[in-house]
């Protein structure tokens, strides 16, 4: 039998598809408060907003007859015709955040305009008007939500920890106080201020009390416009760079979006200007006629689709080339000669190494596996590895000759030629090394004459509970220093100062997109992903600095690759070189 739901069923079917977490509640709510005209909006969340959201604007207010009508599904102020749904211009336009916001919750709105004398309060629970009664407020409208999904127990179950949640709620709070530079924002969790912002129109401005941890000295202005399309902001240099994309905030006609579109047209305007695995930090606004745009094809409108996508990309390209400016001796690939090398060119032909770190705390001794396997999938791993019996190469016999290009060092024994990639060796040691710091009980400590002192950013401030313990067990003493700072007063031995610094802001900025930092193939990847502080191509190293690499290379489980899987060396035998030059 077919039944038409009632209204409470399909409010609640309804906040399942708007609201997901407490990030949800507040970006419909900060919205809407743009739209109303507010140039002050504060937000204060309680654990997580799971407890307690309050928005707070000045804008323009809902009439006291209107006020129940604007927590009815469907019910908006922004379209009135299906031609308006081709030119949206405003943030919230469906009509349902409000009703799905107080289906799930116990909602309290205050709410007055400019022209009345006397406001309105309104309470609802789970949908249901409890009261509506004028009162006394400041213009503008105040929503305080409780007691999110209280009527909807199993969706708690979904819901991340109290610092997760408010990690999404502080990364969304920065990206609007970003996109709306003349709207002063304050944001308090559990109590604190965690920033304000002027709303003077001063972006610059809003990036350093934003995000304490970005260099503004290393932002290049971008200000570009071509063909109807837009686009300002700010990028770094290709000195400033991070190991993920989380430095990259976008925004298109002042909406926060997702956009492989754009991520593209970055990644093109880099291209060339930044190390293999490396991002730049962007803070972008373009803007589009509104008939190019369609923003309603996702519930939570973080998603955009373009009618000139290619357009868009090459734009955006064109925006980033012409703030980074154009050098006449760029790199660039060129089409190299390819030949079939002989299966024993590379050296070592080991499957790839992986190591376990188990929950105990103890490392699981490295193995390689013989006869060579293929690697195994990622679902499948770690892998577990122990010592070998027998060395499949011998150091020993290796007969240094020197270096070329400050980049490959060169080596021959009795019937083969070497040719070791300096960076990638030092890569692999300087993983290995971490990894058995890590999993040592025992931490090999240097103390710092002088502490280093980071800066991170908020979001990343919120989950220290999830890497400072992580930071610890590698060696490193670290403590709070302020508010959003951070003391640095011993490192492990085997870094030097500049190589701790780089590592420690690498792996904060990878741990906090990471769910659980204990689990094993989260921890191998971070740590692979901060390798980047080894010796670099072109770097000049001398004769003892060459002997103590391959001294530390040849004590390495897997001496043969890079932790990213690069050969750390190949070598042609005699044999090959005489049939080069047809001598055989």
């Amino acid at each position: 039998m077919i039944k038409i739901l009632n209204k409470q069923i399909a409010d609640k079917i309804a906040a399942g598809e708007v609201i997901e977490r407490p990030v949800s509640i507040i970006k419909e709510l900060v919205e809407n408060s743009i739209d109303a005209g507010a140039d002050a909006i504060t937000v204060e969340i309680k654990k997580g907003g799971k407890a307690y959201i309050r928005v707070t604007d000045n804008g323009c207010g809902i009439a006291r007859d209107e006020a129940e009508k604007a927590f009815l599904r469907h019910a908006t102020s922004k379209i009135e015709t299906v031609k308006d749904l081709e030119a949206i211009e405003t943030l919230g336009f469906r009509g349902e955040a409000l009703a799905s916001v107080c289906a799930v919750t116990r909602t309290e709105l205050l709410t007055k305009q400019r022209q009345d004398k006397t406001g309105t309060r309104l309470i609802i629970h789970g949908g249901e008007v409890i009261s509506n009664a004028a009162t006394g407020c400041p213009d503008g409208t105040t929503i305080v939500i409780t007691d999110l999904f209280y009527n909807t127990p199993a969706r708690l179950k979904f819901m991340k920890s109290d610092s997760a949640e408010s990690g999404l709620i502080i990364d969304l709070m920065s990206q609007l106080a970003l996109a709306y530079k003349d709207i002063a924002f304050r944001f308090i969790n559990n109590g604190n201020i965690l920033f304000s912002t002027e709303g003077k129109g001063n972006r610059l401005n809003v990036i350093s009390r934003v995000f304490p941890s970005v260099d503004i000295k290393n932002l290049v202005p971008v200000d570009y416009h071509k063909d109807g399309l837009s686009l300002d902001g700010y990028i770094s240099t290709p000195s400033m760079s991070r190991p993920g994309r989380n430095g990259q905030i976008f925004f298109v006609n002042g909406r926060v979006v997702n956009s492989k579109v754009i991520e593209r047209g970055i990644g093109e305007g880099y291209k060339e200007r930044l190390f293999e695995g490396r991002h730049p930090l962007t803070f972008l606004f373009l803007n589009v006629l509104s008939s190019d745009l369609d923003v309603n094809i996702h519930p939570n409108k973080k998603e955009v689709r373009f009618n000139r996508e290619k357009e868009v990309e090459d734009f955006i390209s064109e925006a980033i080339k012409c703030s980074l400016g154009t050098k006449e001796a760029v790199v660039r690939t060129a089409n190299i000669f390819k030949e079939s090398m002989p299966d024993s060119f590379y050296v070592g032909e080991q499957p790839e190494f992986k190591y376990e770190i188990k929950e105990t705390g103890k490392a699981a001794p490295p193995v390689i596996e013989t006869p060579p396997v293929p690697p195994a999938p990622e679902e499948s791993l770690p892998i577990e590895l122990k010592n070998p019996a027998i060395r499949p190469f011998d150091f020993d016999s290796l007969t240094l000759i020197g270096s070329i290009f400050d980049t490959y060092i060169m080596a021959t024994d009795e019937d083969s030629f070497y040719l070791i990639d300096q960076h990638a060796a030092h890569e692999r040691v300087f993983y290995e090394k971490l990894v058995a710091e890590y999993e040592n009980d025992e931490k090999l400590r240097q103390p710092m004459l002088f502490p280093i002192i980071i800066d991170v950013d908020i979001s990343t401030k919120e989950t220290e509970d999830r890497w400072l313990e992580s930071l610890s067990k590698m060696g490193f003493s670290i403590e709070p220093f302020g508010q959003n700072s951070y003391r640095i007063s011993e490192i492990p031995t085997f870094m030097d100062i500049s190589e701790a610094e780089d590592f420690i802001n690498d792996f904060t900025e990878n741990a906090k997109d990471n769910k659980d930092l204990k689990n094993t193939v989260v921890i191998n990847k971070l740590i692979m992903k901060s390798c980047k502080s080894a010796v670099k191509a072109n770097d000049r190293l001398d004769k003892d600095e060459i002997n103590a690499l391959i001294k530390d290379l040849k004590n390495c489980v897997n001496p043969f690759s890079c932790p990213h899987g690069r050969p750390t060396f190949v070598k042609l035998s005699k044999h090959e070189i005489e049939r080069l030059f047809k001598r055989v």
